[in-house]
């Protein structure tokens, strides 16, 4: 479980975010961060029954001001990702907790590169209905909803723009992300919540692996 001294002392910090006080109440932090890292972890056990984990890692609870206009010491929230075994299987998931009702979990692709990003779109162009039978599928859509995060205005280069897939083409990111109250965090369910919900997502990462592991004729590039 997610401890329920969580959110009270990010409120806390959030109106006294500074290097003193966080150093005079180091001790609670550390006590709490014990038992959200064994929760994350908890998590990640639950995970390896229904996919390959590679990577579990708990952000610091230190911000990097060096490049940033706030200049604020300290996050006021716990984020964690799992990362699935590369090269072969493709996506990650991520764990949010902070109060104020604003804790959620997302899933997919933040940033993909370039030349993932294209053969993405060469897939959508050629055939999308794999895609809309997954964001079609009422458990999907019911948990996740569609898509969230940047994408372009108008078409790619090289893409029509009357393309009947333009609405998957022009997407920059693919990811999905379900938010939660404070009361379903704290709740004894909780990671069996989330872990349910990334169970659901299987589908587009299962579609999402293949495309990205072969070329246009399905031939692996593993």
């Amino acid at each position: 479980m997610i401890p329920k001294e969580t959110f009270p002392f990010f409120k806390k910090l959030t109106k006294n975010n500074n290097r003193d006080w966080f150093n005079a109440h180091k001790p609670e932090f550390k006590a709490i961060e014990a038992k959200v890292k064994l929760a994350y972890n908890t998590l990640g056990e639950m995970m390896t029954a229904h996919d390959q984990i590679e990577k579990i890692k708990i952000f610091r609870i230190y911000r990097d001001v060096r490049f940033s206009k706030n200049k604020l010491p300290y996050k006021t929230h716990f984020g964690g990702s799992f990362t699935r075994k590369k090269p072969e299987l493709r996506g990650g998931y991520y764990l949010h907790i902070q109060p104020n009702n604003e804790s959620f979990i997302a899933t997919g692709f933040w940033e993909p590169n370039k030349e993932d990003l294209f053969r993405i779109r060469k897939e959508f162009e050629m055939d999308d209905s794999e895609m809309r039978d997954i964001l079609n599928d009422k458990k999907f859509s019911a948990t996740w909803g569609g898509f969230v995060g940047d994408e372009l205005k108008t078409a790619p280069k090289g893409f029509n723009k009357e393309h009947p897939a333009i609405d998957l083409i022009r997407r920059k990111q693919f990811i999905f992300i379900k938010s939660y109250t404070d009361k379903d965090v704290l709740e004894d369910g909780f990671l069996e919540n989330v872990n349910e919900a990334f169970i659901t997502i299987r589908p587009f990462f299962d579609y999402m692996s293949d495309v990205l592991t072969t070329n246009l004729n399905g031939e692996s590039l593993l």
